[in-house]
């Protein structure tokens, strides 16, 4: 049984389209550039602005946020190519799989689970710390055994660490999302557009407001001079907060998840997936550059650097709107991760490297509904338990392997099928796609070894369970098997 068989552009096409538990095509266009938004803006946006303005390039983090789109877009445009070709569940897991074989592609259907489950609980317990502070903020105050976990410590104001019992916030909003996700897609997309328009307001209203109230010479020296040191400001320091800001974008490729709920998939798609990051782009640009306007960039590095800049104008009312701008931008990210793991364990439980009963369809709500319990039972577990250090470590590292991968199966898909259909054309290729992978491949590079060693286990587990389970029970050994017996 080879470990590199690969399934054909016209078995998936065939699989996607046919049998009685087919997922209802309702989304459109619009709604996957708001599914785009709603998993790529997040707290980061209010956070990770301000720090790498303030540690690495100053009124410059303008010209960050643009390197990083450029970035992502190298990605996002090779994505689109596979997404508009292979409109079916599972994103990457399942371009990889008609491009580079099983193995590699459950690789990446491993970590893909680790990105989006990692993200989902993350961002879970980070919404529950913003709803607790906003709660205390009108004078409503939770019990800490309530709000922590157990192995989390949290500081009291008169310095003491306490432990609590379980944060039930948020495992409150995994139980009320997953619910919303069983309930359908349509709904689920309905309610992250409510969501979207909520965080997408006060960000406008930030940028309109803050324009008025900008002080020209923060802007002087745009690009600082360096001090001596790689990533220390100057254009070196621009590179550095290109590659943090880049953080801020991943979740463009949820997008691609949903291939098999999307009506006309095959345009719809790369309008999804390249309208979202040149959305984002432009939010970013406007909003960092109206930061650094307000205050001056060395003031910034702090935990809520919007609030600082909020105080330099008379309007000191919007700290309370940002709070409910992350607030609902943290609710959106948490959905839309949740429907993006449902439906990798769909197509890699179609495949039959997972078990069969993950990718049963409920017959009135057409959602796979036992993969959406499995999410809400682990992630719901994670965030009310687990301490957030532990759980913020491998997303990125995840992401960006995924994202090598994406590159590298255009490069052999062209080579491999260069006549199939192809509805969106990756531009340059290969220029385009190398680019991404040498980018990528780099910032993977910057990060620690920890960080390196905690992906080589989670790896290496996902190759004990694959020799172990999977390669056996796989739809396409039992094919192979098959077809061995008939020639014999």
């Amino acid at each position: 049984m080879s470990l590199w068989r690969t399934k054909s552009l016209q078995f998936i096409e065939l699989e996607a389209n046919s049998g009685q538990q087919k997922l209802e095509r309702t989304l459109g266009p619009f709604s996957l550039i708001l599914l785009g938004i709603g998993a790529i803006v997040g707290a980061g946006l209010f956070s990770v602005t301000g720090i790498a303005a303030a540690n690495n390039a100053g009124p410059a983090i303008t010209l960050a946020f643009i390197l990083a789109a450029i970035g992502c877009a190298f990605t996002g445009l090779c994505l689109s190519e596979l997404a508009a070709m292979m409109p079916v569940a599972g994103g990457a897991y399942s371009y990889t799989y008609a491009t580079l074989g099983e193995l590699i592609a459950w690789v990446v259907g491993w970590l893909l689970i680790l990105q989006y489950g990692t993200g989902a609980i993350t961002v879970a317990i980070s919404w529950s710390g913003y709803v607790i502070s906003f709660l205390q903020g009108i004078n409503i105050h939770l019990p800490i055994v309530l709000t922590a976990s157990p192995w989390q410590p949290t500081e009291l104001l008169d310095g003491s660490i306490v432990y609590g019992w379980i944060n039930l916030p948020a495992l409150v909003i995994v139980l009320l999302l997953s619910s919303l996700l069983i309930c359908g897609v349509e709904k689920s997309s309905k309610v992250n557009n409510a969501l979207v328009v909520v965080k997408m307001s006060v960000v406008f209203i930030f940028i309109a407001v803050g324009v008025f109230y900008i002080t020209p010479s923060n802007y002087t020296p745009f690009v600082p001079q360096n001090q001596g040191s790689f990533g220390e400001f100057g254009w070196s320091g621009v590179m550095r907060a290109s590659g943090i800001v880049f953080l801020a974008y991943i979740g463009f490729d949820a997008v691609a998840t949903t291939a098999q709920e999307v009506k006309n998939p095959q345009k719809s798609l790369p309008i999804g997936i390249i309208g979202s990051l040149i959305v984002c782009t432009v939010i970013y640009v406007l909003f960092s550059a109206v930061l650094v306007g307000l205050v001056p960039y060395l003031q910034l590095n702090v935990s809520a650097p919007v609030a600082t800049a909020v105080n330099q104008t008379p309007f000191s009312w919007l700290n309370g709107l940002i709070k409910l701008a992350i607030i609902a931008g943290l609710t959106s990210v948490v959905l839309v991760m949740m429907l993006a793991l449902s439906r990798i364990f769909l197509a890699m439980s179609k495949d039959g490297l997972l078990p069969g009963f993950l990718s049963v369809v409920h017959p009135k709500f057409h959602t796979p509904w036992i993969s959406s319990l499995l999410v809400m039972i682990v992630v719901g577990l994670f965030a009310a338990f687990a301490p957030l250090e532990m759980m913020g470590q491998l997303s990125s590292i995840g992401t960006l392997f995924i994202f090598v991968i994406v590159c590298a199966s255009v490069i052999v898909l062209r080579k491999s099928e260069p006549e199939a259909n192809r509805p969106f054309k990756t531009p340059l290729v290969p220029f385009i796609p190398m680019m991404g992978m040498g980018i990528c491949s780099l910032l993977m590079l910057s990060l620690g070894v920890t960080t390196w060693a905690y992906l080589m286990i989670w790896i290496l587990i996902g190759l004990l369970i694959y020799f172990t389970y999977s390669r056996q029970k796989s739809h396409l050994a039992k094919l192979e098997k098959a077809e061995e017996s008939v020639n014999f």
